[in-house]
């Protein structure tokens, strides 16, 4: 099985890549990676997956299809989400904090030392301390690289901008007056920027809640980010962290167990496709929810682990009842939850 993560590791992040694995019968369990409709890493050889490769080529939509009357689950993988900010002022410190809880991988551009100092203090897990236009040409974006222009004016935002859209995005925002935004795009146009990517930039940046203050701002600004990024449906299914407990033996030794949220019914708390790791010691990766819904995965788990069963199992976690209630979780909701050992 490690030959699977260690297979996701080196796909071309450009291709549509996707892990699938089948729910039911007899090849419960078999899993394949496939990379643009193509087999890269089969399980079983010459299994379902080789027997009905031809249908592998559709457009996959949704997290379960039937391939050979058989379910399965498809786990579509993205990349690690990365937010740029351009500019260290007032308002992106509480987006980089916001967006660091958030798990994106937060990069600041900032050409004045002291603030670039103020974004390191605030979490950035890159800053580059240069030209706006310089430091962006090390930023090549791509469909999980969202972008977000809170400079000090008008000409450092058109500067970002300028290079921004030249660039693979998945979302771009900017911040200031609707005068001022306007300035931009129209100066951009005569310089013979897209008009139709212009025209998707959002500006004035952040969900319409009144904002006043920094944070509020921020909360804005993150918030239509959580709501663009959900809309694509790009999953980041295998974090940096989880990955590196995967393959790392030395500082994670012993049977692990990954359990992968593979369906979900009414308002449970996480989406189909979400992880936890779980390691011999008890300590975990990720989390799939918490509450009494992950207690009862993950004492599950523990059994699996201290056994020799090597087959995956499929549980069902219902919290529509009295120990969801008093649990807190009063939406409830069901979740299969696929536990696979590693």
């Amino acid at each position: 099985m490690l030959d699977l993560y260690k297979n996701i590791e080196n796909c071309d992040p450009s291709s549509q890549n996707m892990v699938l694995t089948v729910l039911e019968g007899e090849a419960f369990g078999e899993k394949a990676l496939i990379s643009d409709g193509q087999i890269v890493w089969e399980s079983r050889e010459a299994g379902l997956f080789t027997q009905y490769k031809e249908e592998l080529k559709a457009d996959f939509k949704g997290n379960t299809t039937v391939i050979g009357e058989q379910k399965v689950f498809c786990d579509s993988l993205g990349q690690e989400k990365q937010l740029v900010i351009c500019g260290g002022g007032h308002v992106s410190i509480p987006v980089i904090q916001i967006g660091s809880m958030m798990g994106f991988a937060v990069t600041v551009l900032e050409d004045r030392p002291q603030f670039a100092d103020n974004a390191r203090r605030a979490g950035a897990s890159q800053i580059i301390c240069e030209p706006f236009e310089k430091g962006l040409n090390k930023i090549p974006g791509n469909e999980d690289t969202f972008f977000v222009i809170v400079t000090r004016g008008h000409r450092y935002d058109q500067v970002c901008l300028e290079r921004i859209v030249k660039k693979k995005h998945a979302y771009i925002g900017m911040i200031g007056s609707r005068l001022r935004i306007r300035r931009v795009k129209e100066a951009l146009l005569e310089n013979g920027s897209d008009k139709a990517i212009l025209d998707r930039v959002y500006a004035p940046i952040g969900l319409d809640i009144g904002a006043e203050t920094p944070a509020e701002i921020a909360v804005a600004i993150m918030a239509e980010i959580i709501e663009v990024k959900n809309k694509k449906k790009r999953n980041y299914g295998y974090s940096k962290e989880l990955m590196r407990a995967i393959l790392d033996e030395e500082s994670c030794p012993g049977r692990k167990i990954l359990a992968t949220i593979v369906a979900r019914q009414g308002s449970a708390p996480r989406a189909a496709g979400t992880k936890m790791l779980i390691l011999p010691d008890g300590r975990t990766i990720g989390t799939i929810g918490g509450g009494c819904m992950e207690s009862d995965v993950l004492q599950k788990a523990l059994v699996m682990i201290r056994s020799d069963a090597q087959e995956p199992r499929l549980c069902r976690v219902d919290m529509t009842g009295q120990d969801a209630e008093d649990d807190g979780m009063v939406c409830g909701g069901v979740e299969d939850v696929l536990l696979e050992v590693i």
